[in-house]
């Protein structure tokens, strides 16, 4: 077991083959968008990669902690296809629960898929649940309404050094309470602005004049495409939607959905799919209403 702040490109390259391998077999990948990120910059002392290797030195399991929360760290962990039930997931959840504990965090441990074996390693080790995430997915070739916007709100695309600063605005104000989405600030953007799956004309903002004669931003509509992959076509994505809330009232989240189908649509996507916590009753009607129905679920645990 080896805790590392950073990792170089040959650990980079064999951790991408090992995370690659367990999204072959599971049929869905072992770590969010945030772990994927952070394997390309050094994590300074808030996060660390845990990195596991058997007696010939080859990685066999792989964890990421993060503890920014001063009071909770956040982990994710995959295991080799290859190597799983010799007790390496046991190994790095004891570890990570090891080094949390000496900050005094406690840990909340993410199951991709609400995979059987990591929620019975997660009971056999004291956690328990305590979010559920819905992926939620619909087809594109179906019908979507014309999306109807307020009179004086105009759709447009995120302009690169110009809409950073009101997307952060409205994005904190949406998600204040969000552990992952809440809380941005500007190098979070600018990462995925580098990403090469990044689309400005898709970043869809609805906008008003604003007092100054400026835009002034009342909602987005952020979508992603996600390659073809493992013999799988490419699939687009709700990435983040988010209103100001003081702008709720105006029927702009359903608006801002419809424009952003219509666009995957447009790109000759046949399918799209959206993440929402499965306890935000209003934002789940919203999107069975549009057509989405359950495709699989992420669950954390906390120890």
């Amino acid at each position: 077991m080896t805790w590392r702040s950073g990792l170089d490109e040959n650990t980079a390259g064999e951790l991408r083959a090992l995370l690659e391998a367990a999204t072959a077999t599971d049929h869905t990948a072992p770590v969010s968008e945030n772990v994927l990120l952070a394997l390309r910059r050094d994590l300074g002392s808030s996060a660390a990669h845990l990195l596991a290797t058997d007696p010939s030195g080859r990685l066999v399991g792989y964890a990421y902690l993060d503890a920014t929360n001063p009071a909770e760290a956040v982990g994710e962990l995959a295991v080799h296809p290859d190597a799983r039930r010799h007790g390496v997931g046991t190994a790095l959840v004891t570890e990570m629960l090891t080094r949390a504990g000496e900050d005094g965090h406690r840990v909340r441990l993410w199951a991709h898929g609400e995979h059987p074996g990591a929620v019975r390693l997660a009971a056999k080790l004291d956690f328990h649940q305590v979010r559920t995430l819905w992926q939620l997915r619909r087809g594109l070739r179906e019908p979507i309404a014309e999306p109807e916007f307020p009179p004086g709100v105009r759709l447009r695309g995120f302009v690169v050094g110009q809409d950073e600063a009101e997307f952060l605005r409205v994005n904190n104000a949406a998600f204040d309470w969000h552990p992952e989405q809440g809380g941005w600030e500007i190098d979070q953007v600018k990462a995925r602005e580098a990403e090469p799956w990044f689309d400005a004309p898709g970043f869809l903002l609805a906008v008003e004049d604003g007092p100054d004669g400026q835009d002034r931003l009342l909602g987005y509509h952020w979508t992603k495409v996600h390659p073809a992959e493992a013999g799988e076509p490419p699939i687009g994505e709700v990435y983040v939607l988010g209103v100001d809330p003081a702008a709720q009232g105006r029927k702009l989240g359903a608006a801002l959905t419809l424009a952003g189908l219509r666009y995957l649509r447009e790109r000759g996507l046949d399918d799209v799919l959206l993440y929402v916590e499965a306890d935000n009753h209003a934002a789940v009607k919203v999107y069975q209403r549009l057509g989405f129905t359950l495709w699989h679920t992420d669950a954390a645990f906390l120890h």
